[in-house]
């Protein structure tokens, strides 16, 4: 069997970054009456591209069936969304936005994000490939079209209503298999003085911290600013800035423009450049070494869920994100190691988790279960859930993170 192809460089990927087994797609819940049939389960290995160092995920699973329809709102997360009013507050004054400006945002989920927009009295567009999500972006009066962005959504999108002044494509960029069409599409949207305005997880702090949960197949792509800069410029895009981020354990925040129109780059730009090659990754063997943490974590979680178990001690998980549910399947954790997990999110309760068939319900069910333990799932939110799950020390319950190591700790801590 040929090895898959980079989706940068077209060269064979033949050197492993890590390879997490099988796994079914993370956010596909089960309903009671699937329970008992066959699920699909895909690989997890990651590969590093040899030639261009992209570290990637082959597209298993095609990207349509993926985000068509969706289970992740990001309003459920207030965090996410304070986050998202930080960030339009910022690039309003920085690029001096005014009631003529246009913005557009990629992957607009349900208008999490473009209601700070909206509320500036500036034109906005969403575009989003999730029909159930988008709707409750239109249902708020966000305009919102639902497509997946290429070079010609692009061009169309901006034929109808016009070239942004800013762009904005928070987590999404490693979310889409054809990264440098994507790219292509956010050139094609934008105004030739115009900026994009890329998040993504950053693969730097994905090695420091140990935080093999973001690993999925939703995630494409797994980026350093090496590897965006060199995928950006295949579009015609030059990253002139970037800002290092706390979210999602780690994060980069580029700004870019047209080549043909971009400043020279700013200082935090060579800066973030000169930690990457510090750590090694400038070189395909400086990728090496991950698996050996992965094994860490699991070996940590499972000694701890046993011996949980063997102390007639309950544990649930709080939140049924999708990293949650690689780190399960990754552990192999069924529901007599952790009994259920609760979510914020309605879509998601009486359903089971994929894989590990753990019942996700409703957060209330937490004061009637009265666990020893609540597993925090999304650790990236650590600060806000252990805020909410403060009433966990009522009955002399713990949290426990698992990542970057394990920690249990007092609720409110």
């Amino acid at each position: 069997m040929s090895a898959p192809a980079c989706r940068l460089c077209g060269a064979p990927l033949e050197h492993t970054f890590v390879d997490l087994g099988m796994s079914p797609p993370c956010e596909s819940f089960l309903t009671a009456d699937q329970v008992d049939q066959g699920e699909t389960f895909y690989p997890l290995h990651v590969r590093v591209c040899s030639q261009c160092l992209l570290v990637q995920l082959p597209a298993y699973i095609p990207a349509e069936e993926i985000f068509s329809d969706y289970a992740y709102f990001s309003s459920y997360s207030d965090s996410w969304v304070e986050h998202a009013r930080r960030f339009v507050d910022d690039a309003v004054a920085h690029l001096g936005l005014g009631p003529d400006a246009f913005v557009v945002e990629i992957a607009s989920n349900d208008g999490y994000l473009l209601q700070h927009v909206v509320a500036k009295g500036i034109r906005c567009l969403g575009i989003e490939p999730a029909a159930n999500v988008a709707q409750a972006a239109i249902d708020k009066g966000i305009p919102t079209v639902v497509e997946f962005l290429g070079e010609a959504t692009g061009s169309a999108v901006a034929a109808e209503h016009g070239k942004a002044d800013l762009v904005v494509a928070n987590n999404v960029f490693a979310h889409v298999p054809d990264i440098v069409d994507f790219s292509k599409g956010l050139r094609a949207l934008l105004a030739d003085d115009g900026r994009v305005s890329i998040e993504i997880p950053h693969l730097l702090r994905l090695i420091d911290g140990n935080e093999y949960d973001t690993i999925y197949h939703e995630h494409f792509s797994y980026l350093s600013l090496l590897t965006t800069q060199r995928v950006l410029a295949a579009a015609g895009l030059t990253v002139v800035d970037v800002e290092e981020l706390p979210s999602h354990g780690g994060s980069l925040r580029t700004w870019s423009a047209p080549t043909e129109t971009a400043p020279a780059p700013s200082p935090a730009v060579a800066k973030v450049l000169a930690d990457e090659a510090a750590a090694g990754l400038d070189t395909l063997e400086g990728h090496d070494g991950f698996a050996h943490q992965v094994e860490k974590v699991r070996e940590d979680l499972l000694g701890f869920l046993f011996q949980a178990k063997r102390e007639g001690k309950s544990v649930v998980a709080y939140g049924a994100p999708g990293k949650g549910n690689t780190l399960l399947n990754h552990c192999g954790i069924r529901s007599d190691l952790i009994r259920f997990s609760v979510d914020r999110n309605p879509y998601k309760h009486g359903r089971f988790l994929p894989g590990t068939h753990i019942p996700v319900h409703p957060v209330e069910a937490l004061a009637d279960a009265r666990p020893d333990y609540v597993v925090i799932m999304p650790w990236n939110l650590r600060k806000e859930i252990a805020a909410q799950l403060a009433s966990v020390a009522d009955w002399g319950g713990k949290l426990v993170v698992a990542l970057p190591h394990l920690e249990v700790v007092e609720p409110g801590a």
